[in-house]
């Protein structure tokens, strides 16, 4: 078959014709299918149901200092949870707090200090200066992009490869702009991409001269362990800054949510010792304690980082069959007609497809209107405006694979239907 681009325009209309007779029987089927967000299939959340099972009415709830688990304290996190969660973001205990369910209520939560209070070692809040920069690696998480929008913090689009952010220009930026207070990184099977930053990106990052002097990176590793194919190592960031001079510039984060049960698993946050100290006393103010029986419950189930790692090998062999159905039915209904291309992730949740310039929001409106959700064209970038439109995150982790292969099927016949209209028009 010929591409779509060598076809003559009497070529294009008889595959139009075809793909929109396709489309109305894929239409015609009444589909309900959510591929939106990278949500852990029923399967994967089976897996963890054990650990409910840790703690009951006859079980011991003090921690390893003796504090009852049951009762307010160690705004901290219990001693044992420090230790297992600072291992496996590859700090220690002191470098750690373990906090609530989700690791981006606790990035929202440094943001919106950062603003009302400010950081270590800057001269006022945030909201005090009249403009606040923060570069966002693109395409990139819209949650990070939205806690931005929110607190109205201008957000600054960084070109993102496979390997890390275009550093040429985050160092220019950073070095030039004292208002550039920050930036979002996703280290490890990058979201979307499903990349991981080089050890050249990492250690520039660490090497980094910013202007303002409460510059800080938001180090948001939560796929530190989700591989799905190869489990490809980062370096770490807090040891690169360490080596650079730089100790306090970087705020880690990380979550049990997709380890365990998303919404009621752990977060943690890991910094140097004087961030730490500097964060526990505004978090003073803020909270009194965590859910130490969760904590206690998770450090109980799994009981050394092995036994996480042992968890993310039962997790990949439930993901990975689904990976290569969305691959393989790319390669098998796209790969020869030019329509778009797409990058096969090592990890994480995403598979990112690139559509034909102009088409993306096309391609998710054809799916929705077929019963197939997709996260909307431009979640990749911020203020929703992917300049191309062009990027489509597809999440193949909560459909059943019977229902993955019927949206992946709606999806390929709308992105075909698409390029077709564009070349067309």
């Amino acid at each position: 078959m010929k591409q779509y681009q060598e076809m003559t325009r009497e070529e294009l209309q008889a595959q139009r014709e075809g793909l929109e007779q396709t489309y109305s029987q894929l239409k015609a089927k009444g589909l309900k299918l959510n591929m939106a967000r990278g949500k852990p299939g029923a399967d994967q959340l089976e897996l963890s149901l054990p650990m409910l099972d840790t703690l009951n009415s006859k079980s011991d709830c003090h921690d390893a200092s003796g504090v009852d688990c049951r009762n307010y304290g160690e705004l901290l996190g219990i001693p044992e949870a420090r230790k297992l969660f600072g291992e496996y973001m590859g700090v220690t205990p002191e470098e750690t707090i373990v906090v609530g369910s989700a690791s981006l209520t606790f990035m929202y939560d440094c943001m919106a200090r950062a603003m009302l209070l400010g950081v270590l070692g800057g001269d006022k809040p945030w909201s005090k200066y009249d403009k606040v920069k923060f570069l966002c690696p693109v395409p990139g998480y819209d949650r990070h992009f939205t806690i931005c929008e929110t607190l109205g913090i201008e957000m600054i689009n960084i070109p993102l490869t496979e390997w890390g952010p275009d550093m040429d220009l985050v160092e220019k930026l950073v070095a030039e702009d004292e208002t550039v207070k920050g930036m979002w990184c996703v280290p490890k099977y990058t979201n979307p991409l499903g990349g991981s930053y080089s050890d050249e990106a990492v250690r520039r990052l660490a090497a980094l001269k910013p202007a303002a002097k409460d510059f800080r990176i938001f180090w948001d590793n939560a796929y530190a362990a989700h591989y799905v194919y190869e489990d490809t190592p980062v370096l770490n960031i807090l040891e690169e800054c360490k080596k650079a001079g730089s100790p306090d510039m970087v705020y880690m984060f990380g979550s049990t949510s997709k380890i365990t049960f998303p919404g009621a698993g752990v977060a943690f946050f890991a910094a140097s010792k004087a961030n730490v100290a500097f964060t526990a006393k505004q978090l003073d103010a803020q909270a009194i304690s965590w859910d130490k029986m969760n904590m206690l419950r998770h450090v109980r189930y799994f009981k050394d980082v092995d036994g996480i790692k042992a968890q993310m090998d039962k997790h990949a062999a439930i993901l990975r069959p689904k990976f290569d159905a969305v691959l393989s039915t790319l390669e098998a209904e796209i790969g020869s007609t030019g329509a778009g291309s797409w990058v096969k992730p090592k990890g994480g949740y995403f598979v990112t497809y690139m559509s034909m310039p102009g088409c993306a929001k096309r391609i998710v409106s054809l799916c929705k209107e077929a019963g197939v959700v997709l996260t909307g064209a431009g979640a990749t970038h911020p203020y929703h405006k992917d300049p191309e439109d062009s990027y489509i995150r597809l999440a193949p982790s909560f459909p059943s694979p019977a229902e993955l292969a019927q949206a992946m099927e709606v999806f390929c016949t709308a992105a075909k239907l698409a390029a077709v209209e564009k070349l067309l028009a």
